[in-house]
């Protein structure tokens, strides 16, 4: 009898523990659950995914640009003043932009400074750079040095005569950069005796890249470098070709108009140090690096000393980093791939009256319904 109360009790002791535990787990997990509905809302989307190709309509994401399938065109642009300072306290009410003519209206307007840069030094090396090429050189070490962030930046390096060489593509290793800059050197074409003198009679030696050793060839440099390199960078950077060449083009088989539209068209900004033999002007061809650069958003440098030619590349560097951002949605709504002429206005009238002037790309291609046909690298 005594064994027997004994096991009633023990049973139920072991029920009544069995209970409570039970109810503390029933417990428990009530509250993940109502802990996992509480915290549900809060859960971010899963991302898109970014397109592979550039358009020009962009959404923004932690003050990058994501370029994805929307309606919104974005336009990036700096402001200087009459004594060519960088202004920073300028505001959305500051400015109007108009498409083709028409006014739109602005729906996001945020300064940009600390984008991750793609820059391409795209380097002349033909006959009139052969005594200012190791300034030049000089000068891009240091920029690099001073604009490159190893772990958000990517730069490439390019030379060119008549033909174009890519001395290293895309890296965010300063080093490599470096190493590449230093690896442009000028080559002689054939029969060149010095001072700009080709003599005839003397054949290549190396066949077609002899025989264009003597010309230049930007427009179609420009071109490559958007083209084929450009396109291999994250759609997440302020993409940048740095041009040191005296403008002077001998031998492009496309031209400038074709270069600028491959700029548009990859949102790549070109920027010129137009350097003739000694800094002298005689030869630079200003008023085609001065097309190119402000058609595209960039701007032209034409520097008559060393210490010009430093001032110029610092000058790019503040320009890379100090822009704004405006994005709107276009009241032409055509998705025709057709060109359109873009234009922002300061109406501040304190504003104008500092002569304060934007630089922008001055226009767009829409994007378009029709799929257009792969790339083929050239």
């Amino acid at each position: 009898m005594f064994d027997r109360i004994r096991f009633v009790r023990g049973l139920s002791l072991m029920l009544a523990v069995g209970l409570s535990v039970g109810g503390a787990l029933v417990g428990a997990r009530a509250q993940r659950e109502e802990g996992a509905q509480q915290q549900q809302p809060q859960q971010q989307p899963t991302p898109r995914p970014t397109p592979a190709r550039v358009d020009d309509t962009t959404t923004l994401d932690d003050d990058e640009i994501e370029r994805v399938d929307t309606s919104l065109t974005n336009v990036i642009f700096t402001a200087v003043d009459k004594n060519k300072r960088f202004v920073m306290n300028l505001k959305q009410e500051d400015i109007r932009v108009l498409e083709d003519g028409v006014p739109q209206q602005i729906f996001t307007f945020q300064q940009q400074i600390d984008l991750p840069l793609t820059l391409a030094l795209v380097i002349d090396t033909s006959i009139s750079q052969e005594r200012t090429l190791p300034e030049e050189k000089a000068a891009a070490r240091a920029f690099v040095d001073a604009v490159m962030r190893p772990s958000k930046d990517e730069v490439a390096v390019l030379s060119f005569t008549g033909d174009s060489t890519l001395e290293q593509g895309l890296t965010g290793s300063p080093v490599r950069v470096r190493s590449a800059i230093e690896r442009v050197e000028f080559v002689p074409p054939s029969g060149y005796v010095g001072r700009g003198v080709v003599v005839g009679g003397t054949p290549p030696i190396s066949g077609d890249n002899q025989s264009t050793a003597g010309s230049t060839a930007i427009w179609d440099a420009v071109y490559a470098t958007c083209h084929e390199v450009m396109t291999e960078s994250s759609d997440k950077t302020r993409r940048a070709v740095v041009l040191l060449t005296d403008g002077d083009d001998t031998s492009s088989t496309l031209k400038l108009d074709e270069a600028v539209q491959e700029a548009l068209k990859t949102d790549t900004l070109v920027f010129a140090i137009g350097i003739g033999d000694s800094f002298g002007f005689s030869g630079v061809d200003e008023g085609s690096l001065r097309k190119i650069t402000e058609r595209t958003g960039g701007r032209a440098y034409f520097p008559r000393s060393e210490e010009d030619l430093r001032n110029a590349f610092a000058q790019i560097q503040r320009e890379l980093r100090e822009q704004f951002l405006v994005a709107y949605a276009p009241t032409n709504k055509r998705r025709d791939g057709s060109y359109r002429k873009l234009q922002i206005e300061v109406i501040n009238p304190d504003l104008r009256k500092q002569n304060v002037k934007l630089n922008y790309r001055q226009g767009y291609f829409a994007k378009s319904d029709t799929a257009p046909a792969p790339r083929r690298r050239r």
